[in-house]
């Protein structure tokens, strides 16, 4: 995962938590717009959450930002 998109999640993440509290979930989709203009980092995103890690549809925004920072 490029460093980029790491430091775009943990930012997502961050933003979520300060405005819904540390239980607030997220889903992949939550790190990119409406209209999908950056179809292949949705797709690096997507096999990171999905595949490798086998997450749910919507997770933790503490632990997705434990995890992308532990990378």
């Amino acid at each position: 995962m490029t460093t980029i998109l790491k430091q775009k999640i943990i930012d997502v993440c961050d933003k979520k938590i300060a405005q819904k509290g540390a239980n607030v979930g997220l889903s992949l989709y939550a790190f990119f717009k409406n209209k999908n203009d950056t179809p292949e980092l949705l797709m690096e995103v997507a096999t990171w959450w999905i595949k490798t890690h086998q997450l749910d549809h919507f997770e933790s925004a503490v632990k997705i930002k434990e995890m992308v920072e532990q990378l």
